[in-house]
Parts: C-alpha cells; structure tokens; sequence
C-alpha cells in the first residue's frame, strides 16, 4: 500500500458499447469511483480519473448482428447516450475515451509488438469451435452451453454469469453457436498465448503476501483461488472481423482478444488526456510515487489482478495497481440485472424520468452499495431512503437553518456570543468527521463514509431539537445568534463533506449558503 503518493491514476472500468449504462454498473463501479476522486480533489490531491466506451469484443458484433447494422453504427450509438448520461449524472471524469480511437489502436498495437518482440508470447496451434454454416469460429460470446462447474445451462464461452467461473469455450458441455444455433465442430487455428503460469511467483510475493491485508477479502479470495487452482497461457489474439489487427505477420484475420485491448484503454485514455492538456503522461503509469486504482465489478476481477498486471509486468516499464477495490453485483427487485434481457434500471430513462434527481439515485446506491454481497436494489427501499434519510435527515436540517437564519437575520450569519458547554461540544463533535469520513473512503467503505455523513447531519437536528432557539429567540436573542452561528457552522460544514457522494447538493447548497467554490 502506497504511502503519501504525490498523485493517484484512477480507473473506472470500460463499460461495453452493446447497450446503456444501468444501475448494476453505476453501484459497483461509477458511484464508487467518483466519490474516491471528489474527496481527493478536495484534499488538493493530483488526480487523474480516466474512463472510455470499450468498443470491440464479441458483444459489439452479436448486437449489430442482432440489429442488422454496422459494429461502428452500434458503438457511435450507445457511446453517445453512456457518455451524455455519465455527464448528466455528473461523473467527473478527467477524459471519457473511446478504444475505437486511433491512439488507441496505436497504443494497444504498441503495447502488443513489444512484448511480442521480447518473446513475451506462446504461438501455438490449437482447435477451437468452429461455426461451419456461419463459416466462422465462434469467440467467446458467440458460444453458449453449459457450465461445467455449476451446471447452468445458458453459460457463455468465456464466462459463467450464475457461478461466476471464467471459462473457455471449449470447456462447454453441449455448445451451441449463437449465430446459427447450430452445434460447432472443432477447427485448428493459430494463435498468440501470455503465459501466466510464468508469471506465479511473481503473483504470490505481490497479491499473497503484499496485499492480504489491505484488498478487499472477496477480491483477494478469488484472486487467491485462482492462483492456487493453477495458472495456464491465456490467448491474447482471436478469430474475428471486428477489433484491432494483430500487429505482426501471420496473423492475417485475427484481432487483438477484448481482454487484451481493453484495460490498455485506460493508458491511451490518459494519453488522450495529455495531449489536450499539454502534459506528460508517463508520471501518471509509470513514477513509483503514483498511486493506480482500478475500480470494477467481481466479473473482472481476475482480468484487473491477474491478467492486466501480468501485461504490464511483462511489458516492464508500468506501475502495477496499488487496488483494485472490486463490488459485488447489484440485483433489482430479486432478479439479477441484464443488458441482453432487458432487466434494468437504464440511467438515461432515470435522468428523463427524474430530472434534477441524481444525487437521490447516488444516494440510494451508494447507502445500498454491494461492497461485500449482492444486494438488492427496490423502488421500495429507494423511495424510502430518499424519504426517510435523504429528506428527513439532512434536507430537514438544512431547511431549517436556512429558514430561521432568513426569519432572524435576513439571511445574514449571526456573530456568535459566548460558546456554552453544549456548543463546544457539538463543535468538537464536528470538527472529527472529516477525519472518520476521510477513513472510511481511504479504505474504499463508501458506505460507511455516507452512513457518517448522515450522523453529522443527525447531529445538527440533535443540536437545533436540543436548543430550540424559536423558544428562546424573544427572551434571550443573544444565545439564539450562538445557536444559529453553530447551526450555520455545521451547515457549511454538511457542504464540503457530501461533495463527493452528493455534488448537486452541495452546488446547491454553496448558492444557498453563499459559500465560494472553486470553479
């Protein structure tokens, strides 16, 4: 764990560009994500938030298959609509990428001849499913059957969304082309392997012994089993039409593996990020002093801790990720969330039907985070959180200092009297939550960090339901000034620390409390 890092590189995972943003995604990753980067803004820090549409990769050419358009038609489509929903819904991104780029392409091409070039990769022949109607081999997500460890009978070729298992193709028990329906024969073809089993030792001595103690207990626990279970060469290359060339001779036909390209979206983000800024940014993935934070969901851990480090380990010039602070999934209404069903709560539709209400939606997800279990999300408890807490706790207090502070001094602060015994003490009270807050996040809780800051909005109903200055304020005027100032106090105090989990409300409450802001 990096001590006192004199900047932070942080990552939200890619989202696909085969359907919207939904709640699922905004829970585990975004939310998350974007509370860590405001709080270090605020705490002056340098702060690097990269994202970026992740636009190859089977699920791109299944939907334009689907649809009857282009893969490009697809990804210009729903990068549109994930990008203006992450804007509205005010994820502060420092640059928003696409993998379709250019400098993408040269960048993953790059990344790939150099590792190339030391011998880095395993060339090897191997038989793989094979649509003969499609006439085509069948990737990952072209191929369903059923799981060989849990038994689920719609698992895909590369991942079993029931059990969790990362899978091959060729580990399916009755495969079926999704293209054709058809039951695929096997085919030889070439193609470019990562060793990983090179690569275990190195793997213990930093996520066994350098990271038990500060990764999250169920990233580490999978990244745990799947080291122990036994490491094998991972194919970096796949037969397909759409993706980026395999960048050396012989590989005519075949693209880069969606695993491969994707997380070296985060580098060609960042340098996109450079060249429009005027900066240089090797420091932010390469300097020792920089701290890198992958956020994701526990699909991809093993792509974040395993497969990804390994890349750059081989590549030798990278820093590798300090943590990878993975959530769990998010259900709705009992039933697990899914892009292809059409089971969701689609950001976009939310912004339309809700407008002006992102931070109830931030709020909502992140008091309900899935940090250590699946939860789930209901209109129910949505509503009630925003009823019951959101309103009841902190806009209540908020409205009530503002309403008496406009009632007695014309929306003027009071300057405060003597301090009594009661004021010290709230006062002192307050003064802890920024460093319990500040805890709380630095150990990637963002739970518990929201759950403080609504304790320091329940001290402030405390302190007015205690002092009841509309009792006092004909007898005594003077110590209703002290306890409307400390009121007020606790107040600002509201605005700087649920910026990072509520920045609409405290735009909000820096108008209403005429508070300056850095712009």
């Amino acid at each position: 764990m990096l001590q006192n890092p004199k900047r932070y590189t942080i990552t939200a995972a890619l989202p696909y560009t085969n359907g919207p943003i939904h709640i699922g995604h905004l829970a585990g990753v975004y939310v998350p994500s974007d509370i860590y980067s405001r709080y270090l803004r605020l705490q002056g820090r340098d702060v690097l938030f990269v994202c970026g549409s992740d636009e190859h990769g089977v699920a791109i050419s299944m939907k334009a298959k689907k649809e009857g358009v282009t893969p490009q038609e697809i990804i210009d489509k729903y990068d549109g609509i994930i990008r203006k929903s992450f804007s509205d819904f005010g994820i502060s991104f420092d640059n928003y990428s696409r993998t379709s780029a250019k400098i993408h392409h040269d960048t993953a091409s790059e990344f790939f001849r150099t590792l190339y070039d030391k011998g880095d990769f395993i060339e090897e022949v191997t038989e793989q499913l094979y649509d003969a109607k499609a006439d085509q081999f069948l990737a990952d997500r072209f191929v369903v059957g059923t799981c060989p460890k849990c038994g689920n009978e719609e698992a895909y070729g590369d991942q079993c969304e029931k059990c969790g298992s990362t899978l091959n193709a060729t580990d399916l028990i009755n495969p079926k082309s999704t293209i054709t329906g058809e039951t695929p024969i096997m085919k030889k073809t070439k193609h470019w392997f990562l060793p990983l089993d090179r690569y275990e030792d190195f793997l213990k001595e930093w996520i066994l012994v350098g990271h038990k103690n500060d990764w999250k207990p169920n990233v580490y626990g999978q990244v745990k089993s799947w080291i122990d279970g036994g490491l094998e060469p991972r194919a970096v290359t796949r037969d397909l039409d759409w993706g980026i060339d395999v960048p050396v001779e012989g590989a005519e036909g075949k693209k880069l593996y969606v695993w491969f390209d994707a997380p070296i979206g985060y580098i060609s983000s960042t340098k996109e990020w450079a060249l429009r800024e005027g900066k240089d940014w090797e420091p932010y993935w390469k300097d020792q002093d920089t701290k890198l934070v992958h956020f994701i969901g526990k699909d991809n851990i093993v792509f974040h801790c395993i497969i990804f480090p390994v890349m750059l380990k081989a590549e030798g010039s990278y820093i590798l990720p300090d943590n990878v602070p993975a959530n769990e999934f998010l259900n709705l209404e009992g039933n697990k969330l899914s892009t292809s069903k059409n089971w969701a709560v689609w950001l976009h539709e939310y912004l339309e039907d809700f407008p002006n209400q992102q931070d109830v939606l931030r709020y909502a997800l992140t008091s309900n985070a899935p940090e250590t279990k699946d939860n789930d999300f209901t209109w129910k408890d949505f509503q009630a959180r925003n009823n019951n807490e959101l309103v009841a706790i902190f806009g209540n207090f908020i409205n009530r200092v503002v309403v008496l502070t406009n009632k007695y001094y014309t929306g003027i602060v009071p300057s405060p009297n003597e301090l009594s015994e009661v004021d010290e003490a709230t006062l002192t009270e307050l003064k802890a939550y920024p460093a319990v807050i500040s805890s709380s996040l630095e150990r990637y809780r963002f739970r518990e960090a929201l759950g403080e800051l609504m304790n320091a909005a329940r001290l402030g109903n405390k302190y007015l339901a205690d002092e009841e200055p509309w009792k006092v304020i004909k007898t005594d005027p003077e110590r209703v000034q002290t306890q409307m100032y400390v009121a007020l106090q606790i107040a600002a105090a509201l605005r700087i620390l649920c910026e990072p989990f509520l920045p609409f409300t405290a735009a909000k409450l820096s108008r209403i409390l005429v508070i300056p802001t850095k712009e």
